[in-house]
């Protein structure tokens, strides 16, 4: 062996115990999502077996027959999408107009304002629940998809973040535009906002993941079946004394396959917006 390979065969087999570490943590990591799909295929007795059965005896694809009989579910998942969608727009028009505000307007109070907006990450969500609740009600938007989408439009977080993607551009960007005529509106739509479209995908990414699991806030707001989205009608599989596993995990199989399918049809931008970010997955 030529002197050559032996140095590519070293440089290889010194990261080898760091292959074999990655490859280790994703197992872990697919571990659960490969268990959810085998517990869609089992009974309800090979589920809670001890010691627990891994392998179905038999494939049993009726289960996901059973959620279609057990749940609206498609009309469950068309009020997820819709209430998603909704407030992912409503955090990429909001988050990025006020991150702008703050990051490059000059007004009085700015930092002040921006710091009673930081402050509210400081407060857990279910302080101001019956606040919101008494909001919506007033409104008459309880059990409408709008009283789920409403108090979601806007979000601190997504405006630090923009905040920040904005502040990191060069202001002589800026300063070319109001030279070449450009007013504040078209200086930040034309100029700054698509050179924020890495840090838009972290809000929409981010947006997205959080809307599509949100279980406290339509649980509250929506109590019949046909508004409820996916994720509190799969909540509703759960019974007080006994739960069909077999058919929650086929309805969450189900349930999780867009965000599947968004995270690999979008992949490379997903990973290019979370670093540009800083947010690690």
């Amino acid at each position: 062996m030529s002197d050559r390979k032996r140095s590519v065969l070293r440089g290889q087999l010194r990261y080898l115990p760091v292959h074999i570490l990655l490859i280790l943590g994703g197992m872990v990591m697919l571990f659960p999502f490969v268990w959810q799909v085998l517990m869609s295929l089992s009974t309800n007795a090979e589920i809670q077996s001890v010691p627990p059965q891994f392998i179905p005896g038999t494939f049993r694809w009726e289960n996901y027959v059973e959620v279609f009989q057990k749940l609206p579910f498609l009309q469950q998942f068309g009020t997820s999408l819709l209430i998603t969608v909704a407030r992912t727009l409503g955090q990429l028009v909001f988050c990025a107009l006020a991150g702008y505000a703050f990051a490059r307007m000059q007004f009085r109070g700015r930092n002040l304002l921006f710091g009673m907006l930081l402050a509210i990450l400081m407060i857990p969500g279910q302080a101001y629940l019956i606040p919101q609740y008494q909001i919506v009600k007033s409104f008459g938007l309880l059990e409408t998809a709008a009283g789920v989408v409403l108090p979601g439009l806007f979000s601190a977080f997504g405006t630090f973040l923009m905040r920040q993607a904005f502040m990191s551009m060069p202001k002589e960007l800026e300063e070319a535009a109001r030279l070449d005529g450009c007013n504040p509106w078209q200086t930040f739509w034309r100029v700054m906002l698509p050179l924020a479209k890495p840090s838009l995908f972290a809000v929409a990414i981010v947006t997205v993941l959080w809307s599509w699991n949100d279980l406290l806030w339509p649980l509250i707001v929506t109590t019949r079946e046909e508004n409820m989205p996916i994720s509190v009608g799969i909540a509703t599989l759960a019974g007080q004394y006994s739960s069909d596993y077999a058919v929650m995990m086929a309805a969450s199989v189900m349930a999780m396959a867009p965000i599947f399918v968004l995270f690999f049809s979008m992949q490379k931008r997903v990973i290019e917006g979370l670093a540009s970010s800083g947010l690690k997955g």
